[in-house]
């Protein structure tokens, strides 16, 4: 389920969007799970989608802004030097873990998020951001805290959305059960949990091309 808080997917048909997926681990991959874009890029290939994945750190499926073991205050520190290096039409951000439940870190996550945000459209304006309510784990009690996240995260894209913000929520909570989508440590995607989030990116995609294409 992609939640649409507002269009404005500026480019003209025939352009390539270049899209910045910005977040910790998950999605900048490892070797000992399954990251979305594995799966993501061959599938948008494959529907004949053009999008260009841009950004500071390389593998074998793209070019990516991942960083692994950071929370979303270490990405609002980097966010303006990577944004001006990157600036993509499409900013995919999926970030919230990396916190402890102990330190009631949801405030805090909400805040950042938002001046994350608010640095990238300072940059460009017209930027599309797709928003992620991120991924359950059952890594517990660490990681009780992101439920409420989820809630706040939402909140956050409607008043962001009120103020002018392009952006999209993507709901990555909904269908997905770490008992049967991630891999030991209980946090990061298996083969399945990668499917499920990949599905969801490209919905999201699928359907600003489907705007891009209209006009």
């Amino acid at each position: 389920m992609v939640a649409l808080y507002l269009t404005g997917f500026s480019l003209l048909a025939g352009e390539t969007p270049t899209v910045l997926a910005l977040g910790d681990s998950i999605t900048g991959g490892g070797k000992n799970f399954v990251c979305y874009r594995e799966v993501l890029l061959p599938e948008l290939r494959k529907k004949g989608a053009a999008f260009e994945f841009i950004g500071p750190n390389r593998d074998s499926s793209s070019a990516h802004a991942g960083y692994g073991g950071k929370n979303t205050k270490y990405l609002l520190s980097i966010s303006k030097d990577i944004y001006r290096k990157y600036p993509a039409d499409i900013l995919m951000v999926h970030s919230g873990h990396n916190s402890f439940s102990k330190n009631k870190p949801v405030p805090g996550i909400v805040r950042d998020t938002e001046a994350l945000l608010e640095n990238v459209r300072e940059i460009n304006p017209n930027v599309t951001i797709l928003l992620a309510q991120v991924i359950p784990a059952g890594k517990l009690p660490k990681y009780s805290y992101i439920a409420q996240l989820n809630k706040e995260l939402e909140s956050l894209a409607t008043r962001l959305s009120k103020r002018g913000f392009n952006i999209m929520l993507v709901n990555h909570a909904n269908g997905f059960d770490w008992k049967t989508d991630t891999v030991s440590d209980k946090v990061h995607p298996n083969a399945a949990g990668a499917k499920k989030m990949a599905d969801k990116w490209m919905d999201a995609l699928l359907g600003l091309e489907v705007q891009r294409t209209k006009r």
